[in-house]
């Protein structure tokens, strides 16, 4: 089947959580006066990294709501107990200094724009709508998108495949036909192709491996992929 849409991840994908991540959460230890409390920044990320994808799991599987995962990170990033006033203020802070720092990767908008020429596009994020709306607003590209989806509206999260399908449908085009692009090999790639989607995994930071699934190092190549046509979107 030909491809029709492009499917999209946020995070990491199109957006650059990672370097946002680590030079607001730098920013907001040094307003704090909590920069001392670890040997280094790069130490500061990884405590914050883990609870992140500790409490963001739980978000995930509706352990938690949005707001409580926000809060369990405060606090075992902290390591002490705080009422949820006082952890909302925390984490308010550092979304302030988090967002000066929100940027697209550099080849985000130029592909956008490019494929927009011939393909519809659309997200599916494991997040809640209102923020990722936000995001894609606030980074300027929203308008790129005839739809957005998240986890927490849809009740069911990537990879689960009534998650992609919900996607497809709001479309209305069947699975073969959407392209899902992310930068997750298992959450993302993975999950796409089990449920009948074309995958790209977006392996920026050139980890590699993963034979069974179509591996880009940068978007230029995804253009490039589409613009030649690619007949089928198994490995190799």
């Amino acid at each position: 089947m030909p491809i029709r849409a492009v499917l999209w991840d946020i995070d990491d994908t199109l957006f650059d959580y990672a370097g946002a991540d680590r030079a607001g959460l730098r920013d907001h230890l040094a307003a704090e006066g909590l920069a001392e409390l670890f040997p280094s920044v790069d130490d500061a990320l990884r405590h914050w990294k883990a609870q992140t994808e500790l409490h963001w799991a739980r978000f995930i599987a509706r352990e938690t709501d949005f707001q409580g995962q926000r809060r369990a990170r405060v606090q075992g990033f902290l390591g002490v107990d705080m009422d949820d006033s006082e952890a909302d203020a925390w984490f308010d802070r550092y979304v302030v200094h988090f967002e000066a720092c929100w940027a697209l990767f550099p080849d985000s908008l130029a592909t956008l724009h490019e494929l927009a020429t011939d393909f519809r596009q659309a997200v599916l994020s494991n997040s809640r709508l209102d923020y990722q709306e936000r995001k894609l607003r606030i980074l300027g590209v929203r308008d790129h998108f005839e739809t957005v989806l998240c986890a927490a509206e849809l009740g069911v999260s990537k990879p689960q495949a009534a998650a992609f399908h919900a996607a497809c449908d709001a479309l209305k085009l069947p699975p073969g036909e959407v392209l899902y692009v992310g930068n997750e090999p298992d959450i993302d790639a993975g999950g796409a192709m089990a449920a009948g989607l074309a995958a790209v995994w977006l392996d920026r930071d050139g980890v590699g491996g993963r034979s069974e699934l179509v591996r880009i190092g940068d978007l230029g190549q995804l253009s490039r992929l589409l613009t030649l046509g690619r007949s089928s979107w198994s490995a190799g």
